[in-house]
């Protein structure tokens, strides 16, 4: 009945995290690509191709965060914010397409046309290196985590969380950790044996890796960009405010949708008590709405919808008609 925009949440501020990984990871791709040259590296090509990638990743995911700041306009009445989710998406995307899919086809043809690794140890010391600067990053993104999962399970979080860039870097910063280890043991293994198709196996891996990174991240922020509900926490929130006043009788349905990192919406519908005035009823919901954004900062819209509960036999009606739809 009443709408009114909370303050915006500070969701988006913290783009340090992916700055820093795109500055490690230019470099760290610039390196490999010279060191790919020079020892005809599969294993070391994919990498390369995956630090480039991670770049134009992360380049995305500045674009979505910028714009999910954009204030809302007519077109766009419930703001930007879930354009982060988009670009989470897209990233996704080039992380199987861009990294994974042609590392894999890199590595079928270094096995089906096994080459002898030239400068193993340049290309060792170079994954060495770069694997140094990406536990350094991911052990960074894994204490900004930390922070801010507070007391629930690491991976739950993951799961749960709606900060989908955090968790997209975390992504592809663990999948470069593992696919450094694999390229150093086929390099490694293709040296010792005296056999390139290793290095083939390795590419294999690495694209085995992103490919499964990237269907995590895909399948975890589609449901955000479809219209997820907000944390059960949000719903526990708006039922415990509506005790606070003695006029909402009682709750009778919430509905929330989470609008993008930090912004969530809420619709509750509420019985009043009998023989209110409009003018009580508009007063009482503008408390409310306010009462709800003190407890739950996140909460920026809110549209709370007087009703009556229904009687036993309109329930009953309302339940035969939808057992009538599903048939």
């Amino acid at each position: 009945m009443a709408e009114e925009r909370g303050p915006k949440g500070d969701a988006h501020e913290g783009t340090g995290h992916i700055i820093q990984s795109l500055v490690v990871n230019l470099l760290i791709a610039t390196v490999k690509a010279v060191a790919a040259f020079f020892t005809k590296s599969g294993s070391m090509l994919a990498e390369a191709l995956h630090s480039f990638s991670d770049c134009g990743n992360q380049i995305l995911l500045l674009v979505g965060v910028r714009q999910a700041k954009k204030p809302a306009d007519e077109r766009h009445p419930f703001g930007y914010g879930r354009a982060v989710y988009f670009w989470s998406f897209m990233v996704a995307l080039m992380l199987f397409l861009g990294g994974g899919a042609f590392s894999i086809y890199e590595g079928v043809h270094k096995i089906r046309e096994p080459e002898p690794v030239e400068r193993v140890w340049l290309g060792i010391g170079i994954l060495a290196v770069s694997l140094l600067l990406e536990g350094g990053a991911t052990l960074s993104n894994i204490r900004e985590l930390n922070k801010r999962r507070g007391e629930k399970g690491f991976y739950q979080y993951l799961k749960d969380t709606t900060d989908s860039d955090l968790v997209v870097v975390f992504g592809e910063n663990s999948a470069a950790v593992l696919g450094l280890v694999f390229a150093i043991a086929a390099l490694g293994l293709a040296a010792s044996t005296g056999d390139g198709r290793w290095d083939g196996i390795g590419s294999c891996a690495i694209g085995l890796v992103l490919v499964g990174v990237a269907a995590f991240l895909a399948v975890e922020v589609s449901s955000l960009l479809l219209g997820e509900s907000a944390a059960p926490e949000i719903a526990e929130a708006a039922r415990e405010t509506a005790k606070k006043f003695p006029a909402l009788e009682r709750v009778l349905n919430i509905v929330t949708m989470q609008q993008g990192p930090g912004e969530v919406l809420v619709h509750v519908k509420i019985a009043f008590t009998p023989a209110l005035t409009v003018e009580d009823a508009c007063r009482i919901i503008n408390d409310y709405e306010a009462a709800l954004r003190e407890a739950r900062p996140e909460v920026r819209w809110v549209f709370v919808e007087p009703d009556i509960p229904r009687t036993p036999s309109q329930l009953k009606l309302l339940r035969a008609a939808r057992a009538a739809g599903d048939t």
